[in-house]
């Protein structure tokens, strides 16, 4: 059974269904990421912590998460994830730094 929300990779129009699962740090980066002013880079370090932290590469569209979507996956990530709302947004800053490096090389 295919599910219209499941993608090869974390679909940035995922982001903002991630907003109220965490505390205010989370709220916060969420509603950077999310907002008009947000670059390309940080959408992209966003997907970029988000394909890491939820196996993208590993997902079929046959498998269990592919068959639940993935918002309902990312939702999942983030519910699960057992660090701070500190650590994911260091983690964020970090996909941040790897993306600008690659992109400084370019």
């Amino acid at each position: 059974m295919y599910n219209s929300d499941t993608e090869v990779m974390f679909p940035p129009r995922v982001i903002g269904h991630l907003r109220n699962l965490r505390g205010v740090d989370w709220q916060r980066l969420v509603d950077e990421v999310c907002s008009e002013k947000a670059d390309l880079l940080e959408r992209a370090a966003f997907t970029l912590m988000m394909v890491r932290m939820g196996g993208c590469q590993t997902c079929t569209i046959d498998s269990y998460r592919g068959m639940r979507g993935c918002t309902m996956c990312a939702r999942q990530t983030i519910r699960r994830f057992r660090g701070s709302d500190h650590d994911l947004v260091k983690q964020f800053e970090q996909c941040k730094s790897e993306l600008q490096q690659f992109f400084n090389k370019s």
